[in-house]
């Protein structure tokens, strides 16, 4: 979107997504500069006499205005890391890279190799041209427009890789690499035979408001997964190996209090997920949030902060207006992110998982950090609950945090629905946290009461 706004300033209205040559950097070695700096692998573009705008679109995409454009809408991006701001908190795992901590000159360095090698093991997607033609329209590229949609498919991804290859799970560089992890790859290959493809979201989510060309929010987003997960196979069987709960306040997103986690709602989702034939099957919970108006509160910082310490984290979906990002861990006020928007050639992944074509493509070594008051009050947070023991240690989790909350939790949990409409208990007081002893006495009515100026869901 950014490169919209800029495309029509400098030419007109009619500028097309199809000039951009932006790549990514898929070197092998870390970056720790600034991420603004000029790629010296980017060509200057050809001016062409019979198209003045074609080759002004040109100009402002290789000669790296988009890449600039796009960091100033995400804030002061950048890649270096320093042990002095302490450890860093990555989907669950904490890499402990400290100074503060160690003792005795004890090399920190391990720490740091080890969240290097976390970090470019996560799967990356971002913008593609040259697809097949998404529906009846001509797209053949997303570039201005599917971030968003770039940024759930990262999340939904790495539940993927958590499901069937474990937390973990690193990315080998000499050995032959996994099949589950090609699989994965393959699911969001950019052709309608892919079933999670930028293709197949946007047909499963115009009851959301999904249209090509057209930027999405949060709360839309992970419905559509919803929708997208309920759909099955040539062979029966739904695509998505997991159960899918989004916790909102209600189905039309209505505006209310903080959501609560229904540990009744999760359970249905469950059965219906297996058709009644188990108690309970692997989760993957999304929650939409609105966190404030212009920017987020200050008092969410610190509890958005603590989920990434979840064992369950899948990070978040975010970044700022028009320009969303994948934002998958934390070091004291820093959010680490993987970019959609850079622009690559689309790729076919073959199943060879000796000589794998374009896999490369699908990760970054560039380690991207912005302030984590900085980002977008509009988000959603994931989660991935393997078992039913690790749902109630995510239940555990949620409900100390909603406890540390003073009266604004992020979300809370509750063991049963009611079906009356009754006023739940007000978050302000000393019940903004359940333990699991308490949940008897709670329902997942939509009626808590919170702050209005705070709260919005999406």
């Amino acid at each position: 979107m950014v490169l919209k706004g800029l495309c029509e300033r400098i030419v007109s209205s009619k500028c097309s997504s199809k000039s951009s040559t932006e790549t990514v950097d898929n070197t092998q070695v870390p970056v720790y500069s600034k991420a603004g700096s000029s790629d010296s692998s980017e060509k200057k573009a050809v001016p062409s006499r019979s198209s003045g705008w074609a080759a002004a679109v040109r100009k402002v995409v290789t000669g790296g205005s988009m890449r600039r454009f796009q960091e100033r809408v995400l804030g002061s991006s950048r890649t270096d890391i320093s042990s002095s701001d302490g450890d860093i908190w990555l989907l669950g795992v904490c890499h402990k890279i400290s100074q503060q901590e160690s003792t005795g000159g004890v090399d920190t360095s391990n720490g740091l190799a080890s969240f290097e090698q976390d970090f470019s093991s996560k799967i990356l997607v971002t913008y593609r041209k040259g697809f097949d033609a998404i529906g009846d329209t001509k797209y053949t590229s997303d570039v201005n427009w599917g971030c968003m949609l770039r940024s759930s498919q990262m999340l939904v991804a790495q539940a993927l890789l958590f499901h069937k290859l474990g937390r973990s799970w690193r990315k080998p560089i000499d050995k032959p690499l996994d099949k589950e992890y090609i699989d994965v790859l393959q699911l969001f290959g950019d052709s309608e035979a892919s079933a999670f493809s930028i293709h197949n979201l946007l047909q499963a989510g115009k009851g959301y408001g999904l249209a090509v060309g057209s930027w999405v929010g949060p709360y839309a987003m992970c419905r559509t997964w919803e929708v997208l997960a309920r759909k099955k196979n040539d062979l029966g069987e739904p695509p998505l190996p997991m159960a899918i709960y989004v916790v909102s306040g209600d189905e039309d997103g209505e505006r209310g209090g903080a959501p609560v986690v229904c540990i009744e709602d999760a359970s249905k989702r469950c059965s219906e997920f297996s058709s009644g034939l188990a108690v309970w099957t692997p989760l993957l919970l999304l929650v939409p949030l609105v966190l404030g108006l212009d920017k987020v509160n200050p008092r969410y910082i610190p509890l958005l902060r603590s989920t990434f310490k979840f064992p369950q984290s899948l990070g978040i979906m975010g970044g700022k207006p028009g320009a969303s990002t994948y934002i998958i861990g934390v070091q004291n006020e820093k959010a680490f992110y993987l970019d959609p928007h850079d622009v690559q050639q689309v790729v076919n992944i073959s199943g060879d998982t000796q000589e794998p074509t374009g896999t490369s493509s699908y990760h970054c070594n560039v380690m991207r950090h912005i302030p984590l008051d900085s980002i977008d009050p509009s988000l959603a947070i994931g989660f991935y609950c393997r078992d039913k023991d690790d749902f109630d240690d995510f239940c555990s989790q949620a409900s100390k945090l909603a406890e540390e909350s003073n009266g604004a939790p992020l979300f809370t949990v509750a063991k049963s629905r009611s079906f009356s409409k009754q006023v739940s208990n007000d978050v302000s007081g000393d019940n903004t946290g359940f333990q699991e002893d308490d949940f008897p006495g709670m329902d997942c009515g939509n009626d808590t009461v919170t702050n209005e100026d705070d709260w919005q869901l999406l």
